[in-house]
């Protein structure tokens, strides 16, 4: 690791008063070494990686880290500040600061050198080190694993005990009993640091504990499968883990203990008395497994409420990639052959490669065939979001069903709901040893398919598809005062929670009508996007006309929000909503409203279910579209400005504790709604 930090890497005095701040400092010296090329994209990426989940350990140890396309060469910077900084940790600010920056395509030699770090870091002796090392050369050589941290005296009774029983035959040893066995599987988000660490703890909780223990962590470079005799001989499972466990099945039938990967560096000594209690209780998981990602990333305590918006969330964001392409290839046919290309006849049997008409219908088409997976996909995940893998195939079927019985789109939400709640129904009967293996490939598939075929084809699905066709004559005949009201709660929704799940429902509500459009459901397509491009639009244009009431990130973080509103990425106000809530919320649901409803009242229409501006050819009345957006941006760019105004925050604070000097990057959004 010698050639990951130098004594230039290392700033035994680091002075920041903020994790911001402190990986500002350090990434700096990465910068000056050339390992960076590109500071505030790589601080965004580093912000983007806390705000998954805070990288501060119990211990006083921070370890902000990412991989970045800005990092040049796997590189570990170090800060030791003199009062604390804040990192998220349970037991207040940490002390010892790592900054870990690992390329793109960080090479498995590397990773493997971090993930070395990461265990060091849950041994005392090397954090005592740290906090009494003097020189930087000394201390970068330390923590590239060149010189080894003084060890702990051995206690005089301990010594002397071990001289008496060394001078002494110790009589015959009773047969030891078989130790309790536990495999775990350990993981995070970017694999570098806490999978190692959660590892690392659990391991040393199980030598403390007397517990025999095999831990398999899903890092960055890839993971050793545990020897399928160790996991057959285990007593028990534990999963520390933030992202899905890989072939989790192979851990089925075994008492399980499933938490997020802090709690496997934090608190690994309970967790180990957890899997001991259930096995004594014999509570085992059922044949292949126990929920899934999505149900699994909750608290303990979580209600059916919360875990069933993230089902629906799991089916709407594995869709959202076929709405993109789809749809934007269905707008391109339409852009380039006219509106009539839907009559074009199939390419497959009539193609003229001279021919513009033959390749707009060969858009079309591909769009139309991508578009026609997106309620099979969304019951399909829904289903995935609650049972895991055993769910995708009765979720498909069901979600095929709702198509055949033009069940759309709420049919599709039915069938995933359906499906996942048949699965898990079947995986909570006890089935003997000798089935086991047939379940999640045969026995599960046969018999959830046939139920949701059933209740889909016989019980829920006419009801539901007439429901679908009011919805759809309702969107046809929407006009006048109707579609302004329709228009307002849609661009609130939109603005509420900027990419969230109100968010993500008035979406997926727009897209759904885009699989049989109409006059009506092409008018809220327009209104849901006029209304998303608002608030990053309208935070860069505060920036702008009132500079002063915004910090220096801020206005950094304007810039960028002109792009990402003018591209339909609703999460670019993000960075202020999160700064100042209260303010910035209200201002944004208010512009949305306004769009949405001017939208409505405009009669706009859209083909395309993305791509905000650059779409613009592809819009009914483009020009009072451009209006009602610039109308809503305006009117929360206003409001926005009146507020801060009136609170206050002309000092330039925008995150409490913050200096308005300070610099920084907000974290990149994903290039979603």
């Amino acid at each position: 690791m010698s050639d990951m930090i130098t004594a230039d890497l290392v700033d035994l005095d680091l002075a920041a008063q903020t994790k911001e701040a402190a990986a500002r400092s350090l990434a700096e010296r990465m910068v000056a070494l050339g390992r960076v090329t590109d500071l505030d994209g790589f601080l965004a990426d580093v912000a983007a990686r806390e705000a998954q989940m805070p990288t501060g350990l119990d211990g006083g140890i921070g370890i902000p880290h990412c991989r970045s396309e800005h990092v040049t060469e796997p590189t570990l910077a170090f800060g030791r500040p003199a009062d604390g900084i804040d990192f998220g940790a349970p037991d207040g600010p940490a002390d010892l600061i790592f900054l870990i920056a690992a390329p793109a395509g960080a090479d498995d030699a590397h990773l493997t050198i971090l993930s070395a770090l990461a265990r060091r870091l849950m041994d005392p002796d090397f954090t005592a080190a740290l906090r009494a090392a003097t020189d930087p050369a000394a201390t970068a050589s330390l923590i590239s694993g060149d010189t080894a941290p003084p060890a702990a005296p051995e206690p005089a009774a301990a010594a002397t005990a071990t001289a008496t029983a060394t001078a002494e035959e110790p009589p015959p040893a009773p047969a030891a009993p078989v130790p309790f066995r536990v495999v775990a599987v350990t993981s995070c988000p970017t694999g570098i640091a806490h999978t190692y660490m959660a590892a690392e703890a659990l391991e040393q909780a199980g030598l403390a504990e007397g517990v025999e223990i095999v831990v398999e962590p899903q890092g960055s470079a890839g993971f050793t499968r545990l020897d399928p005799a160790v996991i057959a001989a285990a007593d028990g499972v534990i999963f520390a883990h933030d992202v899905p466990v890989r072939e989790k099945e192979r851990f089925a039938g075994k008492p399980t203990v499933d938490v997020g990967v802090k709690a496997g560096i934090n608190r690994p000594a309970e967790l180990l008395a957890e899997v001991r209690d259930k096995a004594a209780r014999g509570e085992t998981t059922a044949p292949v497994g126990t929920g899934s990602p999505v149900d699994e990333a909750g608290g303990p305590g979580e209600g059916y409420g919360t875990k069933l918006r993230k089902w629906l969330m799991s089916g709407v964001s594995y869709m959202v990639p076929f709405v993109a392409a789809g749809g934007l290839l269905i707008a391109l046919g339409f852009a380039i052959g006219g509106y009539t290309i839907d009559k074009a006849p199939s390419v497959a049997e009539h193609f003229v490669w001279t021919d513009t008409t033959s390749w707009a219908a060969l858009l079309f088409q591909v769009g139309g065939l991508a578009f026609s997976f997106l309620v099979p996909v969304l019951a399909g995940y829904i289903a995935y979001g609650m049972a895991d893998r055993p769910g995708l195939v009765p979720g498909f079927v069901g979600g095929s069903i709702a198509l055949t019985i033009n069940a759309g789109f709420l049919g599709g939400l039915a069938a995933g709901l359906i499906a996942g709640g048949t699965v898990m129904a079947i995986q909570r009967v006890r089935v003997p040893a000798a089935l086991r293996g047939i379940m999640p490939v045969v026995v599960i598939p046969l018999i959830s398919s046939a139920v949701v075929g059933f209740l889909m084809f016989l019980v829920v699905g006419k009801p539901i598809a007439e429901l679908q066709k009011a919805l759809t004559d309702w969107l046809s005949g929407l006009s006048g005062a109707n579609a302004v009201i329709l228009g307002v709660v849609l661009g609130l929704m939109m603005c509420f929670d900027l990419g969230g799940p109100l968010n993500k429902v008035a979406y997926a509500f727009a897209v759904g009508g885009l699989a049989n459009p109409n006059d009506g459901s092409l008018k809220v397509m327009a209104a849901v996007m006029a209304a998303g491009m608002v608030p990053p639009l309208a935070m860069a244009l505060a920036t702008v006309v009132r500079g002063g009431l915004f910090n220096r990130t801020e206005r950094e973080n304007g810039k960028a929000a002109w792009v990402l509103g003018s591209s339909f990425i609703t999460e670019g106000a993000i960075p202020f909503a999160a700064a100042d809530p209260l303010r910035v919320i209200p201002s944004a649901m208010a512009g949305g409203a306004v769009t949405g409803a001017l939208s409505m009242l405009f009669e706009c229409t859209l083909r395309a279910p993305h791509g905000g501006i650059f779409v613009l050819p592809l819009i009914g009345n483009p020009v009072l579209y451009l209006i009602a957006i610039l109308a809503g941006t305006a009117v929360s760019a206003a409001l926005v400005i009146l507020l801060k105004g009136m609170g206050g925050r002309g000092d330039g604070k925008a995150v409490e504790g913050t200096p308005a000097t300070e610099s920084g990057t907000a974290p990149k959004v994903p290039a979603t709604v």
